[in-house]
């Protein structure tokens, strides 16, 4: 017997009422905001009693760093790990197809041509085999992304890089306190970046840290978020080219805060997220996200899963994503490949351009997974939605179900 009437129909919803609203804040935010206020000191300059240099001890602390160092956001913190790497005009950093905008644009933003290779088809993590592929006389770096913060196979990425002299940029802009094999995502790479704009597992609004073991790795970072000072100079002493990708002590204060809880969170995002992942394995044509063994923690800053059509009849992604929001479930499909995405193709050829003067056009990657979970299987449900109680997991289950049962009279979607 068939579920009562999709609600894209006309029937009623599974969910009326929200999942958990995002941020949480409470009194300690608000504390801290105000001490920063009265103090009168609204940016981080003193190097050992401000919010920000508290938050960069806490936070790489936290995550097996050695140095922590706070910058606007997560874009700039890309960017800023791979100047201090020594990445410039003409150089090659290799990416995964599959990820934010930034890391492909921060390469870019350093002179250096992002260069794409395709994910494995499970978790939806840069695939290692394609990266050896892809390696140059122009390499200078590979950026692994934690995508949705699920860690990318470090064991087979690091020794890569290692055997080709090639700096590692961890993309750890969704995976705070994620771990592969129980060392925290951020430490393990020469540099390690995250983010903290407002979809963040930790949210200051903005902001990143950059973490790094390394002491020569750190003072260059501080010294290009610094406007090219140096530690021991003087205020007016610029050594190097830099910017000023300072963080404020607002920021500071409100992650500092965040940070008491960050913990507490991603346990309960992991409790959710195996119930989730438990009941979904009844439905087919629905695959969460691969997980490899020696990921001792994912951050699930997005659960994402693999929707198969054929299974649900013919009913394509854009048809079931639409059914499933009007049963109150929030959802999206992910991201673009980034390589079919204007401003990558006329940076990438107007860079060519002005190291060797060749003009060509733009040669799309082959990278059939990726346009595979672009176009055809990502679906996406964002963090908060693993925040609450197990009816929730469990309206998101009967959700997927009701719109299995009744697939055939979903509106097809163009």
């Amino acid at each position: 017997m068939q579920m009562r009437k999709l609600a894209i129909n006309g029937g009623s919803p599974i969910r009326t009422c929200p999942f958990a609203a995002w941020p949480i804040w409470d009194e300690r935010e608000e504390h801290a905001l105000l001490e920063v206020l009265r103090s009168g000191v609204w940016g981080a300059l003193d190097p050992e009693r401000s919010k920000v240099a508290q938050f960069e001890r806490a936070f790489a602390r936290s995550h097996h760093a050695r140095h922590g160092l706070c910058v606007t956001n997560g874009s700039a913190a890309l960017e800023v790990a791979l100047r201090a790497a020594g990445v410039g005009l003409g150089d090659e950093v290799i990416v995964p197809a599959y990820t934010f905008i930034a890391t492909a644009s921060a390469c870019l933003m350093a002179g250096a041509a992002p260069v794409f290779v395709d994910i494995d088809p499970d978790s939806y993590n840069i695939d290692p085999a394609r990266v050896e592929e892809a390696i140059t006389a122009r390499t200078k770096a590979i950026i692994p992304v934690h995508i949705g913060g699920c860690p990318a196979d470090m064991d087979r990425i690091l020794p890569i890089a290692q055997s080709h002299g090639l700096s590692v940029i961890e993309d750890a802009c969704q995976a705070h306190a994620a771990s592969w094999k129980g060392s925290r995502v951020g430490s393990m790479g020469d540099m390690g970046c995250f983010s903290f704009q407002s979809s963040k597992n930790i949210n200051a609004g903005e902001g990143g840290i950059i973490l790094t073991q390394s002491d020569e790795l750190a003072n260059r970072v501080w010294s290009v978020r610094n406007c090219g000072r140096v530690r021991e100079g003087l205020w007016y002493q610029h050594e190097h080219v830099g910017f000023n990708y300072r963080m404020t002590e607002w920021q500071g204060a409100i992650l500092l805060a965040q940070l008491a809880r960050m913990e507490d969170l991603a346990r309960r995002r992991e409790a959710n997220a195996a119930r989730l992942s438990g009941r979904l394995a009844g439905i087919a044509g629905i695959t969460p996200q691969g997980r490899d063994p020696r990921v001792t923690q994912h951050a699930y800053h997005l659960y994402i899963l693999r929707y198969d059509a054929v299974s649900f009849g013919g009913l394509n992604r854009a048809a079931f994503l639409a059914a499933l929001q009007a049963e109150g479930i929030p959802c999206s499909k992910g991201y673009y490949p980034l390589y079919r995405t204007r401003a990558i193709q006329r940076g990438v050829v107007g860079l060519r351009g002005s190291v060797s003067g060749n003009q060509a056009g733009y040669e799309l990657p082959d990278c059939p997974v990726t346009e595979r979970a672009c176009d055809e299987e990502g679906v996406w449900l964002a963090q908060n939605l693993l925040l609450g109680t197990k009816d929730d997991v469990d309206d998101i289950v009967l959700a997927i179900a009701k719109i299995k049962e009744n697939a055939g009279s979903v509106p097809r979607e163009a």
